[in-house]
């Protein structure tokens, strides 16, 4: 009776392992690619309900630009990073009512989120804020999602993303009829941060900033956050580099360390029930604005309804709580 040497046993084991190891990353990779697929048709999907459910009072469009090269980038046909803009992406919403020949105050409006995008979240904000007169710019900046992997694996936490808002400012200004003295910068959670950064380092560009419930303290965020802001390979891809190897990384990168820059009109709120962005950071932020004897306008609610979204979400409270906003925005832009 034939019976097979251990040696080819073994042999047809390994070969077996790798197989099943080959045919297991093969997979992987198809299912990355499929959520990457995915992430571009939602993308697709909250396109269209801005044109359908905007499209009565506004010209809407997503434009293609460029912001600075991407570092991380892979050398191609010899052609290096420098020599290589991103393209990044950004809405624009233009008051149909406007008048073409003559210039019209702006809002630069980014969204949150470190891998997020401009979702249809912010719709019935950028409704009010078409209604009052504002033409409307939200950047699509690296890091955003919705665009596959090559726009998704730029991030730059608090860096070149901030570059990206300004280029969409300056895009704006020579595209639309934007009047280059009166573009605001509006964020909330990421969003804010990025404004607040934006300002404080451009405040030739922009008019005033509003910044709710801002990320503001990044020494603070990384240390109390959750779990994706303690897994090693995560803060290397967000930072380029692990925070604790560069702790002046992190206060370059956090508005509660840059405020001696602001020379802008501001205005930050947040409240007390904030899951996400702790109000600790924003009083830190609002206790280095005292320190440095910057003039500010600021509100902390007491547990305001809907948490981090409590001044965004369709509740009257939120509506009302936006006036104050939008009558921060009329004193700084004129409408």
């Amino acid at each position: 009776m034939f019976r097979p040497l251990p040696f080819a046993l073994a042999l047809a084991a390994v070969l077996s392992a790798q197989d099943a190891d080959a045919r297991l990353k093969h997979l992987e990779a198809q299912v990355q690619d499929l959520k990457w697929d995915l992430d571009q048709v939602r993308k697709s999907a909250d396109d269209a309900q801005f044109y359908l459910r905007l499209g009565d009072v506004a010209e809407v469009d997503k434009v293609t630009l460029t912001g600075p090269p991407d570092p991380k980038g892979q050398e191609t046909y010899g052609i290096r990073n420098e020599r290589h803009p991103l393209r990044i992406y950004a809405y624009t919403f233009v008051p149909k009512a406007l008048d073409p020949a003559r210039k019209h105050p702006a809002i630069i409006l980014t969204h949150g989120g470190v891998h997020g995008d401009f979702g249809t979240y912010h719709l019935h904000i950028v409704r009010e804020m078409v209604a009052r007169g504002y033409i409307v710019v939200a950047p699509e900046f690296r890091g955003s999602t919705g665009y596959g992997p090559g726009l998704a694996n730029a991030v730059d936490y608090g860096g070149l993303e901030n570059d990206d808002v300004v280029a969409c400012r300056d895009w704006a200004v020579a595209e639309l009829p934007v009047d280059p003295r009166r573009v605001a910068l509006v964020g909330w959670s990421h969003g804010g941060m990025i404004s607040l950064m934006a300002g404080f380092d451009h405040p030739d560009k922009f008019a005033c900033i509003y910044a709710g419930v801002p990320v503001s303290d990044l020494l603070a965020r990384v240390g109390y956050a959750g779990e994706e802001y303690r897994d090693p390979k995560v803060v290397r891809e967000l930072f380029g580099k692990d925070p604790t190897d560069d702790v002046e990384l992190l206060k370059k990168r956090s508005p509660a360390w840059n405020v001696h820059k602001l020379k802008l009109p501001l205005m930050v709120t947040s409240t007390t029930n904030d899951r996400d962005v702790n109000v600790v950071e924003v009083e830190q932020l609002l206790t280095h604005l005292k320190a440095e004897g910057k003039a500010f306008e600021a509100k902390i609610e007491q547990d305001a309804p809907g948490g981090h979204g409590w001044d965004r979400i369709d509740t009257s409270y939120a509506r009302k709580a936006r006036l104050a906003m939008y009558a921060f925005l009329a004193r700084h832009l004129g409408k």
